[in-house]
């Protein structure tokens, strides 16, 4: 079995670690020669790195070399895998991203509505130039992308890279949920076959089955609706908004029982609701600088003045293991079948073939072969095609530095809806991003002035 070379863009995140852990968990399946880092970040790299070296000293002996670099030539070259995990702005952006359209009551959320719009205007650019330099320096390389917003993302690579067949989208969150369904019944989440459609964190599961074919799909809808739902992966099973969200699972089956959603679906389905219970003081960009990014490094500090993993506790997460089967799958032709992003063409019968889906896939060393959902019936058409139509405005809108475009694209969203708040919104938003959409904001100064 080839042994993989294997660069992390994005270094510096606070899932890099349990990226890691993953790593060491998976390297039967997913061999390794090499890792290396790469974050424009030198300093957030750093710490995250030197904590690296030592649980690989201790946990992957096995591998030949392990480096860091802000280097992009040194970093990308001779690439089998990159995995790029990126954030433009950090989450001093994503604070305002979530801040700004609660000013207005809307849902503020870093990847559904207005901030998923600000959060995507700012990651096309850096991703397309991230792909291109991929390319200059490991051309066969597999490139499989985490970075969020993903469906504005992907559809934005869809347009600039529409021959790279090397080249995926992919969310975990689907395969978090499932951790939880796998939970429920007692099994491991890798042996759970999903049956699944819809767009990047606006989805449903029509169907949970075994690998032995055995439908379990209405054991979980019961014992959700009787007994709650909450999450079990490791990132998030303590988390107390994400226990929140997990528990809106619950109204979301017992109100609309046909399928189970994503989980994402709440912001969509109940705005309001979502609107009345955050405090722009203390947003979720907020809760995870305090949280999950105090937590990382100070485990990473602890790592480095010990030298040692051995007075810490390390995780594996769904985050890393689901992007490393995935890899696999890919490196090694196992057809695996893992929910990915895909171009339609006829997976879901009655869109349009040119829109990024999320399917289920087999996965192999030609890239994913989607399986067939067929017509999907009025109400998730009507909801996805709502959803489409925003996703395809906002890249029309980088592309064409159109405010225009960004306002239809805000009052389409299902979390705005009303017009007159989407401009105030789509205002704040190009004054905090003067600097990120530069374009856009003059843009909006012509509009302002005409």
């Amino acid at each position: 079995m080839k042994r993989q070379n294997l660069v992390v863009v994005g270094g510096g995140s606070t899932y890099t670690i349990g990226m890691i852990m993953s790593l060491v968990a998976e390297k039967e399946q997913f061999p390794l020669k090499s890792i290396t880092f790469y974050d424009t970040n030198a300093e957030r790299q750093e710490k995250i790195a030197k904590a690296t070296e030592i649980i690989l000293r201790e946990k992957y002996p096995e591998l030949d070399s392990f480096h860091y670099t802000t280097d992009k030539e040194e970093a990308l070259s001779n690439a089998d895998f990159v995995f790029v995990q990126i954030r433009t702005g950090g989450l001093a952006m994503r604070e305002q991203d979530e801040q700004i359209p609660l000013r207005y009551e809307a849902v503020g959320q870093e990847t559904c509505g207005p901030g998923g719009m600000a959060y995507g205007l700012r990651s096309i650019g850096d991703m397309i130039e991230l792909v291109n330099d991929i390319r200059t320096y490991s051309p066969d390389a597999w490139i499989l992308n985490y970075t969020n917003p993903a469906a504005i993302v992907a559809e934005a690579l869809r347009r600039e890279f529409p021959a790279d067949k090397k080249l995926l989208n992919i969310c975990d969150m689907p395969a978090a949920i499932m951790v939880s369904y796998a939970g429920i019944l007692g099994k491991d989440v890798f042996d759970l076959v999903p049956e699944y459609f819809g767009l990047n964190h606006f989805g449903w599961f029509t169907k949970i089955l075994d690998k032995e074919g055995n439908d379990h799909t209405n054991t979980i809808k019961r014992a959700i609706t009787e007994d709650g739902f909450i999450p079990e992966d490791a990132e998030i099973a303590n988390d107390p908004s994400w226990i929140h969200t997990f528990k809106q699972v619950e109204r979301m089956v017992t109100d609309f029982p046909e399928y189970l959603p994503n989980t994402y679906l709440q912001y969509y389905l109940y705005p309001s609701q979502m609107v009345e219970k955050e405090d722009p003081s203390t947003t979720r960009a907020r809760q995870v600088i305090n949280g999950r990014e105090k937590r990382v490094h100070t485990l990473a500090d602890q790592i480095i003045e010990d030298g040692t993993t051995e007075n810490v506790e390390l995780e594996v997460d769904i985050h890393g293991r689901y992007m490393i089967r995935v890899a696999a799958s890919m490196a090694y032709n196992n057809g695996d079948i893992f929910i990915v992003m895909v171009e339609n063409n006829g997976t879901i019968a009655n869109l349009p073939d040119d829109v990024m889906v999320e399917v289920p896939a087999m996965i192999t060393n030609r890239g994913p072969k989607p399986f067939a959902v067929g017509h999907i019936s009025t109400f998730y058409k009507g909801l996805i095609e709502g959803q489409l139509a925003y996703e395809k405005l906002v890249v029309d809108a980088f592309y064409e530095n159109s405010y225009e475009k960004a306002l239809q694209a805000l009052t389409l969203n299902r979390t705005v809806v009303d017009a007159p708040r989407a401009r105030q919104i789509l205002d704040d938003m190009i004054e905090a991003n003067k600097d990120y959409w530069p374009a856009l904001h003059a843009s909006k100064q012509v509009v302002t002035n005409q």
